[in-house]
């Protein structure tokens, strides 16, 4: 209560998807006045021959749906294809100064950069350039650098053909430096499933979904994040199978559905229930709660041996496929129900429930996202995923395995062809005799070691093919004043946006293509490939006639700038990969063979060529040969755990938003709208806290390292939380994130459980 009022958390009544979701479509359609050649791309969007979506990495099925799009893939379409343009006359009419306080949204509705832009320091301003200056003033700046003081950072989108040469350039130039925005989400699924399964990505294809019997779904969010996913999701509920959630957060988009698409539902407004059962987690306490799922799953099969009865574990898999699985039964026999209901904040009676779920169904899916990784303990969290599914072989069969969800289109790909900072999942011994050099062997630098390095001023230039990096990264302040040190800074872009008005002593700012645009190369249209979170390939192809005609696709900005840059080699042959993309698709089959054999001949595949997965086939390339059972040293994933009146934040995004990209002030699907500077907190922490609707608050950091974070005017907002938990906007809160505070075999920042403190 608070003023003698019943506090009601906001929310939002109707299902996800439905006439809500087209009508967040149709408003962002109607603000961004998009090119005549949307809807014929919206039309192509994720089919063969088709533009492969941009705003998620979920799979292209080999039967599409008329409208093989979700909201947000449309919003990305749309914000893409937008008719508004930020020429050279706008950047003579702002200093970057100026820009610098303008909102992200504001920036980026400018419109799509036409011309290649270097900053002039006299001016504080912008000003055009032609592409040959652009590409010598860098490499010029780049000659006289240490190249180890490098970084080449890259973002999710980009292309496979675009990120093989952007590693080769890298490489070339003498470095491994090549953090991308996996190491700020989902680095710790690649380190974490790589120890226990041996692969560094998730086990299951798309079919596994049409024969699962239960889903266990942790920390993602698909009606904001993956839309798409909500098909098979819908469709699985509807042929019994069950889904179980644990999630701080409760998100509409996994409470009901409503398929745009079924006209029935439409007319009728009835959707499907989609979770079996919601349980609402605390921050960081997955770890807690699987431990009490597997502690129930064991009790139950250690009973009925006792009664010489069957077990309900594989034992046969167990004993050929797994390793120390003793060891971990053994300690959740130990762990007592009193520890796992404290740190999860859930009930024994519920997780018992959760369980006999699990025992009942012959094949299950683990699926998770950033609510699982983004934490201290984050890769012990994903461990504890594994070893739940371990127990009844539910990895490398039909029907079942572990499914991370990720929210960048390409970003699984870019790793798999070389861009990487860690040199051991790169094969240098091949590039060095196809290209006849020798690689940097030296491991290269994460994202957290990139902003160390700029702090100590260690790290003198930054090349960012695509993202919003300082926006994206922790303690965005203290880095934005830190990153001016650098010698150069160069942005390959689409459309302005912070990180390009924090720069280097030389900067410039490269409009490319999008992805939907068309690519001619010697006046020859070229196919780009991409690849699902799934191991399968896809390709796709731009029909969009470009915003500018000065625009360069994101692989020959890459090759100017190499050409430019490194000395004359024969087998260094920038042209020719830029006149034919399909030359590149031959370098990565000759690098990788067994993932891309016959790689120009199947990239209109449908639905995608798959490159192959290990642990699908029960190929376990782990030190043990085997699954790794692996025993956690903590049941709280938090890095600094609970204290009387700490809170811990959840950083979050809006149902309008990707990523850094702001595309309004709706969160539809959470009941918000207007302004992002917000507080959701739950109505018993307001009401112990003397707090009212509305009132205006201040965040600090309360990481116990005495140092200064604080995030001010936030309007106090009553939400459906556990208690103790808070949720702001990303990535509005990322100054609170000490840059330390991160997953402990990963560097992912822990964004999902932020130790902060209320102030009025």
């Amino acid at each position: 209560m608070a003023n003698g009022k019943k506090i009601k958390p906001k929310e939002y009544a109707l299902p996800s998807g439905g006439w809500g979701s087209m009508r967040g479509i149709a408003s962002i359609f109607s603000r961004e006045h998009p090119t005549r050649g949307v809807v014929q791309t919206l039309m192509r969007q994720n089919k063969p021959e088709g533009y492969m979506c941009t705003s998620c990495s979920w799979g292209r099925p080999k039967h599409p749906h008329k409208f093989e799009f979700c909201e947000n893939g449309a919003k990305s379409t749309i914000w893409d294809l937008t008719e508004d343009r930020c020429k050279p006359d706008f950047f003579a009419q702002h200093t970057v100064t100026e820009l610098l306080q303008w909102q992200d949204y504001d920036l980026e509705i400018q419109g799509r950069l036409t011309e290649p832009m270097h900053y002039d320091p006299s001016t504080d301003n912008y000003i055009p350039c032609s592409w040959e200056d652009a590409f010598t003033g860098i490499a010029a700046e780049l000659n006289e650098l240490d190249p180890k003081t490098v970084i080449f950072y890259t973002s999710g989108k980009a292309a496979l053909e675009a990120a093989y040469l952007y590693g080769l350039f890298a490489r070339f130039y003498g470095n491994n430096n090549l953090p991308d925005s996996s190491n700020m989400c989902h680095e710790t699924t690649s380190v974490s499933l790589k120890k226990v399964i041996g692969t560094d990505v998730g086990s299951c294809v798309m079919e596994d979904f049409d024969h699962c019997d239960a889903i266990f779904y942790f920390g993602q969010n698909p009606g904001t994040n993956s839309g798409r996913f909500l098909h098979p999701l819908q469709e699985a509920v509807k042929r019994g199978c069950k889904i179980i959630v644990f999630n701080p957060v409760k998100e509409k988009g996994l409470i009901e559905f409503l398929n745009p698409q079924d006209p029935l539902e439409m007319l009728t407004g009835r959707g499907t229930d989609l979770a079996h059962m919601y349980l609402q987690v605390k921050p960081g306490g997955d770890i807690s709660a699987i431990m009490g799922l597997c502690k129930h799953v064991i009790s139950v099969d250690d009973t009925l041996r006792k009664e010489a009865l069957d077990s309900i574990l594989d034992v046969k898999f167990l004993e050929q496929h797994c390793h120390d699985f003793n060891e971990f039964a053994q300690q959740a026999r130990e762990t007592s129900w009193s520890d796992i209901e404290m740190y999860s904040g859930l009930l024994r009676a519920d997780l018992e429930a959760a369980a006999e779920v699990y025992i009942a169904a012959e094949r299950v899916i683990g699926v998770y996202g950033m609510g699982l990784t983004q934490h201290v303990h984050g890769s012990q969290g994903v461990g504890m995923l594994i070893n739940l599914l371990l127990l009844r072989g539910n990895i490398g069969r039909l029907g079942a395995g572990i499914s991370p969800v990720r929210g960048h289109s390409n970003v699984q790909g870019q790793r798999t062809v070389g861009i990487s900072e860690k040199p051991d999942l790169v094969p240098l011994d091949r590039l060095a005799e196809l290209f006849d050099f020798e690689p940097p062997r030296d491991h290269g630098l994460t994202t957290v070691d990139v902003c160390h390095g700029i702090l100590q001023n260690e790290v003198h230039g930054f090349i960012s093919l695509g993202g919003n990096f300082v926006r994206a990264i922790p303690e965005r302040n203290t880095m934005e004043q830190a990153w001016t040190n650098q010698s150069i800074t160069v942005y390959i872009a689409t459309k302005l946006n912070r990180s390009h008005l924090i720069h280097g002593r030389n900067s410039w700012l490269l409009p490319c293509l999008v992805r939907a645009e068309e690519d001619c190369q010697e006046n020859v249209p070229q196919a780009v490939t991409i690849e699902d979170s799934f191991s399968h390939i896809h390709g796709s192809i731009g029909k969009v006639k470009p915003a500018s005609p000065h625009l360069l696709s994101e692989l020959a900005i890459i090759t100017g700038i190499a050409k430019a840059t490194l000395p004359d080699h024969p087998k260094w042959c920038w042209d020719a990969w830029t006149s034919d993309y399909g030359k590149v698709r031959e370098l990565i089959e000759l690098t990788y063979p067994d993932d891309f054999k016959d790689y120009n001949q199947r990239i209109f595949q449908a639905g995608g060529f798959y490159r192959g997965n290990t642990a699908h086939e029960r190929v376990w390339k782990t030190s043990s040969k085997k699954a790794e059972f692996t025993c956690p040293s903590v049941l709280s994933a938090l890095g600094v755990g609970v204290a009387p009146g700490r809170y811990h934040l959840i950083t979050m995004r809006s149902n309008d938003q990707f990523n850094t990209t702001i595309y309004g002030f709706s969160d539809r699907l959470r009941g918000l709208e207007g302004s992002r500077e917000i507080l959701l907190i739950s109505p018993e922490d307001m009401e112990q806290e003397g707090l009212n609707e509305g009132d205006v608050v201040s965040l600090l950091s309360d990481a116990g390292d005495d140092v200064i974070r604080e995030v001010g005017g936030l309007k106090i907002t009553p939400f459906n939380l556990p208690r103790g938990a808070l949720g702001g906007y990303y990535p509005e809160m990322n100054p609170l994130v000490p840059l330390w505070y991160h997953d402990e075999m990963s560097k992912t920042p822990a964004s999902k459980g932020v130790p902060v403190r209320i102030r009025r």
